[in-house]
């Protein structure tokens, strides 16, 4: 009992310490620069490490009492168990409400801590010091949420009996992935964070030259992948445990991710033409505030229980804070866009549309119509129910039929836009810089009708995937004949290697959703059965209990192609007495052969019935990502070009001082300085922008 209390007292004095010094911390910056009192302003980051150390506190008091099952506490009794396997008692933090708003808060901590610590010789600077009462503003606001309405360190049942305890969901408990999706997809959720403080701070404090963005470029680079990362990991998860052999199902969880992709991609683009040109200023602080909004929104959808979804919480007392919360950001958002608007106009227009500055144009534009088709397709069942009080559904269909053409003007764009220059390109120079893409792209065409595939749909995808391709392997190839392998680090050309990864996925899901074919198949032990060029035989129907008595699978053994045994699996779960399938999966380069175990079957039996899925190219899916992972990487580093660059907007003084305040008109009206004016001195002019 003593070691009961010391984990709730502990963990809510944590949260408690968490709001108090994120409170504190943000009426102090306030104060300071309304006083001009830069002494107030440089004690900022000390608050962003108490909060750090209260967040740190109550997460190791959870954990602390899951791994000793304290189940004095109402979250323990429902997350816990003495039968969850020690990895996944782990996990169970993050796998009801109350823990996965404490492992927002903790990484929000971390997020404010991490900018307090990197601007640390700045903190005297109006521009960091109001990010830092945004971030501040923030983290208290998940504080609140973990102090009150998502308490989990809230005392339990009195006469709670330990046996009854049934654990995490058993979706929640049988795959490794569910370790790393949660935490890694929240990195980059909470990550755009930064950037959004930085962008309110910059309108809070009329400074909206270009300087901001370039303080904030890893920070949403980092976020971004840590987002990619997450999405397709839950993806792979959703493949491996499901059982229905597909990675993405247009569920309203999912487009609740995909969302604040979609815009955070559109802001990514969007920021070089800012930085070059002083262009898309209104465009890139909208992107940015979209993206941070999107975030709390699909916090609401996933923890509000509005939804139903196999990914959600179920019915939480957060939904209408976090409701509140996305309206507040919106509204004050765009309240201070308005304030700033005769500031925010670009010094420049686009001089024609084939240009690297219209390409990017275009980018925004398609990218800010695909998240309004998901937002749509994912909100419009919220909002009749809400007016006429009745259940709809917009399936898959909508979403694929609106989503595939976006999707393939986009491959599109992803060929033409590396190679187009600044301002305005000739006919001339298009034509000899798409000249090998053009081909690569008809090489992509005929190689895929040659192995069979047909439909005018995968068919475009797949010529434009090559043309894409062929476009950033030009450029790749360029800079590597330039600077050898160096030339692959910097923020083109490591996003060229992202595109390869983004062209890989592509080319996968065409080819998965287009081409895969599956059958039931009936299998007796002694007969070998053929179909899709395989063949499938039985060998046994086993049943086997696991360790700690917990979990019962009843395994269906069985040879495919004379070569390995797969097992698909029905896992009953003991404690609650639910079952759920466990597919078999034989990963190949060119395929997957995914198997699931049909109901009826019993210990013993000489028959099982057998759904077989023959799933082209799925590997490449997280190959793809990889890919990705290694392009952000790549990007994020400057090439030796841009550390011979100065930057004369944004570089801190050698002595750490605050950057002199410039005139908030002149900073309007006066077109910025180029960050790469010394970087294009090739005649491929334009292509080599880092």
């Amino acid at each position: 009992m003593i070691a009961a209390s010391l984990n709730s007292a502990l963990g809510r004095a944590g949260l408690l310490l968490m709001l108090a010094a994120s409170v504190i911390g943000a009426l102090t910056i306030v104060v300071g620069v309304w006083q001009d009192d830069r002494r107030l302003v440089r004690q900022a980051p000390r608050y962003a490490w108490m909060a750090l150390a209260g967040a740190v506190l109550s997460v190791v008091m959870m954990q602390r009492a899951l791994i000793t099952r304290d189940f004095s506490l109402a979250y323990i009794q429902q997350v816990g168990s003495d039968a969850t396997p020690r990895l996944y008692n782990i996990a169970a933090m993050w796998s009801a409400l109350e823990g996965s708003i404490l492992l927002w808060g903790i990484t929000l901590a971390a997020f404010t801590a991490a900018v307090a610590w990197r601007f640390r010789k700045r903190n005297g600077d109006e521009l960091v010091g109001w990010a830092l009462v945004v971030m501040f503003v923030v983290t208290a606001f998940f504080a609140m949420l973990s102090f009150g309405p998502a308490d989990a360190f809230a005392a339990g049942a009195a006469n709670f009996n330990p046996i009854d305890a049934t654990g995490p969901n058993p979706l929640l408990q049988n795959h490794i992935l569910v370790l790393f999706h949660p935490p890694i997809l929240y990195l980059g959720y909470v990550g755009f964070t930064v950037p959004f403080a930085f962008a309110i701070a910059a309108l809070i404090t009329g400074r909206l030259g270009e300087g901001w963005l370039e303080e904030t470029r890893r920070w949403a680079l980092f976020a971004w992948a840590f987002l990619t990362i997450g999405i397709l990991l839950g993806g792979w998860w959703s493949y491996e445990v499901l059982g229905w052999s597909g990675v993405w199902a247009w569920d309203p969880v999912e487009n609740a991710s995909l969302l604040p992709w979609l815009t955070g991609t559109a802001y990514i683009h969007s920021v070089l033409v800012q930085e070059r040109r002083g262009m898309l200023r209104v465009w890139n602080l909208s992107l940015l505030i979209a993206t941070f909004s999107l975030t709390i929104l699909g916090t609401f959808l996933t923890r509000s229980g509005v939804i139903q979804s196999v990914h959600a919480f179920g019915n939480g007392p957060v939904g209408a804070w976090l409701l509140g919360g996305f309206i507040v950001t919106v509204v004050v958002s765009l309240g201070l866009i308005a304030w700033r608007g005769d500031r925010l106009r670009s010094p420049g227009t686009i001089d024609s549309p084939l240009s690297r500055e219209g390409a990017f144009l275009a980018n925004n534009v398609l990218f800010t119509l695909f998240a309004f088709v998901v937002l749509l397709g994912t909100v419009f069942p919220l909002l009749i129910e809400a007016v006429q009080d009745r259940r709809t559904v917009v399936g898959a269909p909508y979403f694929d039929r609106l989503s595939m053409p976006i999707g393939i003007v986009l491959l599109f764009l992803m060929a033409v836009a590396p190679v187009l220059p600044w301002r305005k390109a000739s006919q001339e120079l298009l034509v000899t810089r798409l000249f090998w893409p053009a081909w690569c792209g008809v090489a992509a065409l005929a190689f895929a009708v040659v192995v069979g595939a047909d439909g005018w749909a995968p068919l475009v995808a797949f010529g434009l995937a090559g043309f894409a391709a062929g476009s950033a392997m030009r450029q790749l190839v360029l800079a590597t004949r330039r600077q050898g392998w160096r030339g692959l680090v910097g923020r083109a050309n490591g996003g060229m290697v992202v595109h390869i990864g983004v062209i890989m996925i592509a080319v996968a899901l065409a080819a998965s959703n287009s081409f895969t074919h599956s059958a039931t198949l009936e299998l007796e032990q002694g007969q070998v059965t053929e179909w899709g060029g395989h063949t499938f035989e039985l060998e046994s129907v086993t049943t086997e209990i696991n360790d700690a008595e917990s979990e019962r699978a009843l395994n269906a053994n069985v040879m495919l192609d004379g070569a390995q045994v797969y097992s698909p699996a029905l896992t009953t779960y003991l404690s609650i007495g639910q079952t759920i399938g466990t597919p078999s999966v034989r990963t190949g380069l060119a395929n997957d052969i995914y198997l699931t175990l049909e109901p009826g079957a019993e210990p013993g039996d000489s028959t099982a019935t057998i759904r077989v899925f023959v799933k082209p190219m799925i590997l490449w899916l997280w190959l793809g990502g990889l890919t990705m992972g290694i392009g952000t990487l790549l990007a994020a580093f400057p090439s030796d070009r841009r550390r011979r660059a100065i930057d004369p907007v944004s570089a801190p003084i050698p002595d750490g001082r605050p950057l002199a305040t410039t005139s908030t008109a002149a900073t309007a009206t006066t077109a910025p300085v180029s960050i790469t004016t010394d970087l294009v001195t090739s005649t491929e002019a334009g292509e080599h922008d880092d």
